[in-house]
């Protein structure tokens, strides 16, 4: 039988083989060799391999890195890791609590009233003409090494007036030769404040602070006279005086506000309010610099933590700690409940833990969550498509891991966005809004409460959603001053209180109020015309067939008709700005920990027609307003939840939105990371606390990625299946050549 032949002959052709592929054994090796020292699937270079580096992602490049035009969450990401405000926020306590950052202590607060005379620590509103925060910094702290900092021996700057062949084989600042830095003091905090104003940068924050410090519209308007006589030229800030900005002393600098901002200390954590030298503004200024993307809007510079190493945003964007950090501690106080979670075990340790953090862009969620998966991504958010995958849901609606993510070590951390999603009536439309006498006034706040009872949150959350969010009652999510639990913190026009929680109001009460409303049974009382309900939206929002279908199946149940007018962003945007949408879904993340920042959403004179605010429903009560200027400049206390639970009552009844849900925050991480607490979009400068466990991580990966051998023994197999009858003929040519180079084979001529 021809296998046991096959079989008989294989060690001496393998010889033959051997002999015959010998010169392609070394790369075999190195090959082989390579194997074993680094995963084969491992997307990092093996240099990296066992470092101290914690792996992310981001899926958007970052447009502004500059710190006083940056304002979205995608920047926010790497800026609040390289810039440092005087103020932040305590990392584990909630509600949120600011905390000195750069600054030595909390600023200092005093009011004056319009004769100068001050008032005292807690003033009447009314009287104060001018607020004034001083803040002093601490010694000692030094930005990150930079070239703008270099100087010759004549202490003059080094890299100035250079030539485009100067910066031709330079790919980010940290490539030069020569880095220096030097102590940060008072003047960077003032200069980057003048920054604000300055024409070429369209800052958006600019138009809200000028309400507060007017010294910036008449330093925009100077600058702005200036650069048109020097368009290409660089504006030294220090040659232009900012009105109610001034530097006290090396460390201490004061700003002086128009009227009373309590809001104002809520800035003081963000980039906009962090520090800005001189030295670096003059040089990425240069000529030439900006045509290889050297730019603050590229590479910030700042004290903190982390400084910007590598900037591909396409691709890969890498952190590393900054030499020159403070020294800064982890907290040894939390919330309840942080202690038994491990929160506080590294209490009084010096920050930050992590040396380096490499973030990696990845447009789609399936490579980013197979990447989570195999460890080479620390952690990972959870996509509706993964959702099932990654976490169980309970009968009672209780949220838990999956069996498959438990058995990884992976932990599931979840948390109560400072955010509120609502659908908006248009205030100003005449079916639905707040318009015509008394008695259609009140029709229409009907027909608004028997909508907002139909429409039914909690299906919504848990159809639409995965569960991930929380019925809304009024715009401050949970964790904000302001918000209520338990009974006296429903909505009363939809939800009752019994058996010890929220339930919504029937559909025969939401049918009741629209009968009431003008419309029994979705007819028009007099003229028997349909009511239709018209939803403006986009296609990529509510506008989908299934949230619009899961829409109009709710009003056909109420007797209206629904119909959804879906248009681009732009022309939605117009309808808002215009006041001709009736009905829309609209959401907001909150800024700071602040109620203003929520309930100024109702404000009359912030309405989005008119005033172009953010008022979108163009929602108007004398009242509440009247309220709401009262409670903004109030702090924290018995008085203002006072006045902040009669404003609720009074949107609640009135209607002007269908209060949707509070999100809820899920996220994943591998067992080997520590001390790692949400912060929503608030506590944005959280990298400097989390810990790794190297160790483990390495054996994770090498458990969870092991190479699978066997396609190559059989590709082996195969070859020397297919090879060896070449082999074997190759051989016989081989011994009848010989034999007749010999003599002893038959030649051409006969016998020899």
């Amino acid at each position: 039988m021809p296998v046991p032949v096959i079989l008989f002959h294989i060690p001496g052709a393998l010889r033959c083989l051997a002999r015959a592929l010998f010169p392609f054994a070394g790369v075999a090796a190195v090959v082989l060799l390579g194997a074993c020292t680094q995963q084969p699937n491992d997307p990092y270079p093996v240099a990296e391999a066992g470092r101290n580096i914690l792996y992310g992602v981001f899926s958007e490049r970052p447009k502004h890195l500059d710190p006083v035009q940056s304002f979205s969450e995608d920047e926010a990401t790497f800026l609040y890791q390289i810039v440092e405000p005087p103020l932040q926020y305590h990392y584990l306590k909630r509600p949120y609590e600011l905390e000195p950052g750069v600054a030595a202590s909390l600023p200092r607060v005093r009011y004056f009233d319009a004769a100068g005379v001050e008032l005292g620590d807690k003033p009447d509103p009314g009287q104060v003409a001018r607020s004034v925060f001083e803040i002093t910094l601490r010694a000692g702290v030094r930005f990150q090494p930079h070239p703008a900092f270099a100087r010759d021996a004549q202490g003059a700057p080094r890299y100035l007036n250079m030539s485009a062949q100067d910066l031709a084989h330079l790919r980010g600042p940290l490539d030069f030769a020569e880095l220096d830095s030097r102590e940060l003091v008072a003047a960077d905090y003032v200069y980057q404040i003048k920054r604000l104003a300055h024409p070429r940068l369209h800052s958006p924050i600019l138009e809200l602070m000028a309400e507060y410090l007017p010294g910036l519209k008449t330093l925009h308007e100077t600058l702005a006279q200036e650069n048109k006589k020097r368009p290409a030229a660089w504006l030294d800030l220090d040659d232009f005086p900012l009105e109610g900005v001034e530097v006290v002393d090396r460390y201490t600098y004061r700003i002086t506000l128009q009227g009373i901002y309590p809001q104002f200390r809520y800035w003081l954590t963000m980039p906009f309010f962090s520090a800005m030298p001189r030295e670096v503004d003059r040089f990425f200024a240069q000529p030439g610099m900006a045509e290889k993307n050297f730019t603050l809007d590229y590479w910030p510079v700042g004290t903190g933590p982390y400084m910007l190493a590598e900037n591909d945003p396409n691709a890969r964007m890498v952190l590393r700690k900054n030499p020159n950090f403070r020294h800064d501690t982890y907290p040894c106080e939390g919330e309840e409940g942080d202690r038994e979670r491990g929160l506080l075990a590294d209490c009084g340790k010096v920050l930050p833990f992590i040396d380096e953090i490499v973030f990696t862009r990845e447009r789609e969620d399936i490579p980013r969550w197979n990447k989570f998966l195999q460890g080479y991504y620390d952690a990972s958010g959870i996509s509706s498509d993964n959702f099932d995958q990654a976490v169980s849901m309970g009968g009672g609606g209780e949220v838990s891991l999956s069996d498959e993510m438990a058995a990884r070590g992976i932990r599931l951390l979840t948390s109560v966005s400072p955010s509120v999603f609502y659908m908006g009536f248009n205030m100003l439309d005449p079916v639905v809004g707040d318009v015509g006498d008394a008695a259609a006034r009140e029709r229409a706040r009907k027909l608004r409460q028997a909508i907002s009872i139909v429409l039914d949150m909690e299906e919504f959350i848990s159809i639409f959603l995965n569960g991930r969010g929380i019925p809304a009652m009024h715009p401050v999510p949970p964790g904000i001053f302001g918000a209520r639990e338990g009974e006296v913190g429903i909505n009363p026009v939809v939800y009752t209180w019994r058996d010890g929680r929220a339930q919504r109001r029937s559909l025969d009460e939401a049918k009741r109020l629209l009968a009431e409303a003008g419309w029994p049974n979705g007819r028009n009382a007099q003229s028997g015309e349909a009511l239709v309900i018209h939803l403006d939206t986009t296609s990529s929002g509510l506008g989908d067939k299934a949230r619009s279908d899961w829409m109009t199946k709710k009003f056909r149940a109420l007797g209206v008709q629904f119909e959804v007018r879906a248009t681009d962003w732009n022309r939605f945007q117009d309808k808002i700005l215009r006041g001709s949408a009736q009905f829309f879904f609209f959401g907001w993340n909150a800024d700071y920990p602040d109620p203003e920042n929520l309930l100024f959403l109702l404000y009359g004179p912030q309405g989005k027609v008119g005033a172009q605010g953010q008022n979108a429903s163009n929602y108007h009560n004398d009242a509440y307003d009247r309220l709401f200027e009262q409670m903004k400049v109030m702090p924290d206390g018995p008085a203002r939840q006072a006045v902040i639970d009669r404003m609720v009552a009074i949107v609640q009844n009135d209607a002007p939105w269908v209060f949707g849900f509070h999100p809820l925050a899920y996220s994943l991480q591998h067992g080997w990371i520590q001390n790692r607490k949400p912060g929503g979009d608030i506590m944005r400068n959280g990298l400097k606390y989390q810990r790794l466990d190297i160790d483990a991580r390495e054996a994770a990966r090498r458990q969870w990625n092991q190479p699978v051998l066997w396609p190559l023994v059989l590709a082996g197999m195969a070859l020397i299946i297919f090879i060896l009858p070449a082999v074997r003929s190759w051989q016989r040519r081989e011994r009848a050549t010989a034999r007749s180079a010999t003599g002893l084979g038959p030649g051409p001529g006969g016998m020899a």
